[in-house]
């Protein structure tokens, strides 16, 4: 079983970069595929990008495309997301994931595909 824990959010204006890591403990943590989302107030928590354990698939939501990254690093137990061109729209309380997985290319976009989740980090955009 793994335990996530999120940093690296806050206060940014429009157009500035942030980047979100995500610190993972126990567990193999090699062996499962790793995710982000976000939560906005009074709305679902929606995918933001995926990532195999592998590190070779990855998957963005098209809101996010070409502005996000995700990325891990398997020696460190760290999952990141590099958000640049930050938009007002992307205020929320971002969350990593993580699921054990047996096929290293595999990733998930699906809140309920995963079993394991940090407490959020909150990104706050201004305009």
């Amino acid at each position: 079983q793994v335990q996530l824990i999120e940093s690296g959010g806050g206060l940014v204006q429009a157009g500035d970069s942030l980047r979100l890591s995500c610190a993972a403990s126990g567990g193999t943590f090699s062996w499962y595929a790793v995710g982000w989302f976000r939560q906005a107030p009074g709305k679902e928590r929606e995918f933001v990008a995926a990532l195999s354990w592998s590190g070779g698939n990855t998957v963005y939501a098209d809101s996010v495309k070409g502005r996000f990254t995700i990325s891990r690093d398997n020696a460190k137990h760290m999952v990141y997301l590099q958000m640049n061109s930050l938009k007002p729209g992307d205020t929320a309380v971002y969350y990593c994931a993580a699921e054990d997985v047996n096929v290293p290319t595999v990733y998930y976009i699906h809140t309920y595909e995963y079993d394991y989740w940090g407490q959020g980090t909150q990104v706050t955009v201004s305009s």
